[in-house]
């Protein structure tokens, strides 16, 4: 997909995504090697824009398995369309068991999820196995064989062998700990805060119209408050969204009122906003 670094950055950022020289790194190595990627670090930093932006450049298709506590094989893999079965029974009442079954364990019957369709895909595709830090123990051991052959054994129908793997990128906000298992099929990336240049621009990038000033500004004001010890410090997205709000407002540069007006927007915490204003040396923003 890629031939370079440089071309991964270059590509990326045709659709928008600014990477740093680490992302673009360890993707080229992703694609290069036929690894899954494993993508740690604080939620709205870029994770899942990351797996879009891939998808977009490879000129494919995403799949996404939105991981949750709960989620299971039948979620993640396949399940069997019960009530079409049911249909398929009653139809051939005369038939014994035997034939039936052949007949309801195909094709026809069988309801493919994110995983298995990545699989059988032979298009271009992206597998965004996203948020794995919030399934269950038991959900990795479901990832193993298909991180580590690139198969999905359905015991009515065999295994199913990619003939096109996917790439494939898992998200996690490090809630818990994955297993060592998981790690090793996988090469890691962090995505942290970026530099105060590269999320400078970004804020061009994602919000025209800004005056450089202004987004300089915002993103001074956001790294004072990532400095702090708050209960959600503001991401990448935070940023975003805060100059938006600016635009929206018309303003051409940050003042003490308008910052205390708008910290709701880059905070999510009653007790942050008020530690904010607090300490924010707001005059001299």
């Amino acid at each position: 997909m890629f031939t370079s670094v440089d071309d991964v950055s270059a590509r990326l950022a045709e659709t928008g995504y600014l990477a740093s020289p680490s992302v673009a790194t360890t993707v080229f190595l992703a694609d290069r090697l036929g690894k899954p990627l494993l993508v740690e670090g604080p939620a709205g930093v870029g994770k899942t824009e990351l797996a879009k932006a891939v998808a977009q450049v490879a000129g494919g298709r995403l799949v996404r398995l939105q991981c949750y506590e709960g989620v299971d094989e039948s979620r993640a893999l396949y399940e069997w369309n019960h009530a079409k079965q049911l249909l398929r029974i009653s139809a051939g009442r005369d038939e014994t068991w035997d034939e039936a079954r052949t007949d309801i364990f195909g094709e026809e019957f069988l309801l493919p999820r994110p995983l298995l369709t990545a699989i059988r895909g032979d298009e271009p595709t992206v597998l965004l196995i996203d948020e794995t830090d919030k399934a269950d123990v038991e959900v990795e051991g479901l990832l193993l064989e298909v991180l580590s052959d690139f198969q999905i054994t359905v015991p009515e129908l065999g295994t199913i062998t990619a003939t096109r793997r996917p790439f494939v990128v898992l998200t996690s906000n490090a809630s818990r700990e994955l297993s060592e298992a998981l790690r090793r099929r996988c090469l890691f990336l962090h995505i942290g805060f970026p530099e105060e240049e590269l999320e400078r621009r970004i804020v061009r990038l994602k919000v025209p119209g800004i005056d450089a000033a202004l987004a300089e500004s915002v993103v001074r004001v956001v790294g004072a408050l990532r400095a702090m010890d708050l209960r959600k410090v503001p991401s990448v997205a935070e940023t975003i969204d805060w100059a938006r709000t600016l635009l929206a407002l018309g303003a051409g540069a940050l003042d003490a009122d308008l910052v205390r007006d708008t910290l709701g927007v880059i905070l999510k915490h009653q007790d942050d906003v008020l530690k904010a204003a607090a300490k924010l040396d707001l005059d001299a923003v």
